[in-house]
């Protein structure tokens, strides 16, 4: 009873954590921080990974659909061009494949836009954050790694149609992002 009158007890109403309490409290989390950051670690790039993959069939669709219209329209056919979600499409003539050239028009008839990929115009060489495209050749590359040496493997990149009956190509280099 001498112990309770000199407050070596709590008192019953008194509430709370001790200091050590907290501590481990504090080591705990610690610790589980520690093992669960380095699987979330890498959850950017695989964002962007992802990101690309769509970007890649935007491009597949946006170009498939201006076909269509080609070969559904001996107007935009004959014209060389036509409309396409607000942007004008150049078809590619060298060919008549009736497929849109690689140029600053594909990525936002496709809406791959400049909000969220940097595009890299054809016949782009040596730039260290950049893909290289050849004149028939554009590529996007995430803003999040467009200034970055990662942008060069991480990016789609369009091709225009190699022949007559050939589609275009749409390729994406995911190993940096």
């Amino acid at each position: 009873m001498n112990a309770m009158k000199q407050g070596n007890f709590r008192k019953a109403g008194q509430a709370g954590f001790t200091l050590i309490e907290l501590i481990v409290v504090i080591v705990i989390l610690g610790i589980l921080a520690a093992t669960a950051l380095p699987r979330f670690a890498n959850m950017g790039g695989e964002a962007r990974a992802a990101s690309l993959n769509g970007a890649r069939g935007a491009l597949a669709s946006m170009s498939a659909m201006a076909h269509s219209r080609w070969l559904v329209n001996q107007q935009d056919a004959a014209a060389g061009f036509t409309i396409f979600e607000g942007v004008t499409i150049t078809y590619s003539t060298a060919f008549r494949s009736g497929y849109p050239i690689a140029n600053d028009q594909v990525g936002p008839a496709a809406g791959v836009t400049p909000a969220d990929y940097a595009y890299i115009a054809p016949s782009t060489t040596g730039n260290a954050n950049a893909p290289d495209t050849s004149a028939t050749q554009v590529a996007f590359v995430p803003n999040s790694v467009a200034n970055v040496p990662a942008g060069r493997t991480c990016f789609v990149r369009y091709t225009e149609p190699t022949g007559v009956n050939r589609a275009p190509e749409i390729m994406v280099e995911a190993s940096g992002c």
